[in-house]
This record gives C-alpha cells, structure tokens and sequence, in this order.
C-alpha cells in the first residue's frame, strides 16, 4: 500500500533531482525517486502546480499523456480505495466470524468436558451400585442358608417335641395303670380286712397263730404300698418336668415361627430393593448411551468447526495477498486483475 505524508516541496526536490540527471520527472519516476511512496494522483497535482515554473518548453502530447495517466492514476486509487473497503469489510467479518467460531470452539470443549465428567460420575455411581448389588446379593445368600438352617432346626425340635409326646403320654399310661393297681391293692386290702374281721368272731382262737403271719403280711403290702406311692411321687415329678419341657418347647417352636415369618418378610423386601437397585441400573446404563452420543456429536462439531477455522484463515491469507499484489500493480494487466479481484470480493459469501 502506498504511505500517506508527500507535499509538494518533497515533490519539487525530487522533480529537481532527476532534472539534474537529465531524466523526465514524470510520475512514475518522481514515485520512484520518492521510495515508491505517494499517491501518483498527489504527484500529478503537484508536478501540475510545479508546470509554470518549467522553462522546458513541454508538448501538448505530453501534456495530454500526463492528463490521461492522472486520469488513470485518480480512477485506479478509487479502485484501490473501494478495494481496500471491501477487504477491510471482509476482514473485519471474518473476525467477527472467526472470534464467534472460537467461542464456539470453547463453548463446545466445555461441554465436552461437562459430559466426560458427568460420565465420569455416572460410571462411579454404576460402581457403587454394583457393589451394593453384590453386597445385597450375599446378604441375601447369607439368609436364605441361615433360613434353611433354622428350616432344618424346627424340623428337629417339631420331632423332638413328638418323641416327647410320645413319651409323655407312656408315662401317663404307667402312671394310671400304677393307679389301677393301687386301688386294685386297696380294694383287695378292705376286702381282707371285712373277710378277716367276719372270720374274726368264728376263728378267735385261730387269731393268735395267724396274726404273726398277718402282721408279716400287712408289714410286706405296707412296704408295697410305700414303694408304690414312691414310685407314683416319682413319676407324677417326672410328668409335671415333662410338662415344664413341653411348654419351654411350645414356645421355643413359636419363637422360630416369628424369626421364620420375619425372615420371609426380609426377604420380599430385599427382593424388592435388588428389582429397584436393576431398575436403576438399567436407566444409569442407557443415560451413558446417551452420553457417549452426545460426546460423539461435540467431537463432530468441533472438527468440523477446526476446517471452517482453517478455511476462513486460507481465505485470509489470500485476500492479503490479493491485497499487496493489488498495491504493486502499475499496468494495465494488474489494472484489470485487481479490478476483477475487487468484483469477486464484492460478491455474498456462502
């Protein structure tokens, strides 16, 4: 692009210098004298006001040389200046664009961060409740054997409780055919005693012979009669011990009927917390289906977003290309190029 900053005085020196060397202060040779700085029109019109004072006598073709190339030069910085608009326009939009598709850019890695760490947790909470799952599982397990053992145990003490019955009910039976025989003994005993006392008057003087035999006999059936009530002592103590047991039984038999229903109730209620805790598996597992999609999607985004990035900054490129080329071009040919250039910026970007 050219500099800004010539005046007329710095064109004068340089118009007198190639005077000097004898060469033509045109305005290509003033611009190169200048270091390729200026405005050829700016030249033109100081070289114009710099005429009068030429003693050189100067050509009307010359003259009209001079005119047509300020007329080019002041059609081809219009050019330049509507060129450079465009361009400014264009970069200042593809700042715009770029600067919005950065913010995309970090919006979406955010995101994509959010998502992975979210992910993250979900994995740990599937972990957890694995765990917990299997933890359940071998609570459960424990249970169910503890549950059988206990099967097994009421089983062994509902046939305990039968041989006790049984065995129960045997001594009951003894105890009343040792009643039995008791009044079956008294009885025979009263029945001795009349038949002794009707005998007594007809048989007095056989009482003194027989009466060491009878007080043999009553001391032998006393001591049966004292071994029998003994023994019915004995066996009434083992009846109500029987009986003690049997009620300590009963109720053990009903204690474990209350830990069995327990156990049953425990165990439709860890049922129903494993079906839940699968639910729950269930619905964690499809949320990190739905994560990886979305995470797929933001990868997506992004490369594509990194190619529109790289495309806007080809485009840049070549627009400055375009435009330094643009400041260089002094012919025709450039002319026409750069006016071309000028037209295929002005036209809408997809």
């Amino acid at each position: 692009m050219a500099r800004s900053g010539i005046n007329k005085a710095v064109v004068q020196k340089a118009r007198q210098a190639l005077l000097a060397r004898g060469a033509n202060p045109s305005i290509d040779a003033v611009r190169v004298e200048l270091g390729n700085t200026g405005s050829k029109t700016t030249i033109s019109r100081y070289l114009k006001e710099l005429e009068p004072s030429n003693t050189e006598p100067v050509s009307s073709r010359e003259r009209m040389g001079e005119t047509l190339n300020g007329t080019v030069q002041t059609l081809l910085d219009q050019l330049m200046e509507e060129g450079q608009a465009v361009i400014s326009q264009a970069t200042a939009a593809f700042e715009q664009q770029r600067i919005a598709l950065e913010n995309q850019i970090i919006e979406l890695r955010s995101e994509l961060s959010t998502a992975q760490r979210h992910l993250a947790t979900q994995q740990a909470a599937i972990e957890q409740q694995n765990a917990e799952l299997a933890t359940t599982r071998s609570s459960l397990q424990a249970e169910l054997t503890r549950n059988a053992r206990i099967s097994q145990r009421c089983a062994d003490l509902e046939s305990l409780v039968a041989e006790k019955d049984k065995h129960l009910q045997s001594l009951e039976e003894k105890h009343v055919q040792a009643h039995g025989a008791l009044e079956h003994y008294r009885e025979a005993v009263k029945e001795q005693r009349h038949q002794d006392q009707r005998r007594h008057e007809s048989q007095l003087h056989e009482m003194h012979v027989e009466q060491r035999k009878l007080r043999e006999t009553i001391a032998v059936k006393q001591d049966d009669l004292t071994r029998l009530s003994r023994d019915n002592e004995r066996l009434l103590a083992e009846a109500r011990q029987q009986t003690k047991a049997l009620h300590t039984q009963e109720a053990l038999v009903l204690s474990l009927n209350t830990q069995t229903e327990t156990l049953r109730q425990a165990e439709a209620r860890t049922t129903g917390v494993i079906e839940h805790l699968m639910e729950q598996v269930s619905a964690l597992r499809d949320e990190v289906k739905a994560l990886h999609k979305a995470a797929a999607v933001a990868e997506l985004r992004e490369h594509e977003t990194t190619a529109l990035v790289a495309a806007l900054q080809k485009e840049n490129e070549e627009l400055r290309q375009a435009e330094e080329e643009g400041s260089d071009a002094a012919s025709g040919v450039e002319k026409k190029r750069l006016a071309g250039h000028i037209k295929a910026s002005k036209r809408p970007r997809r």
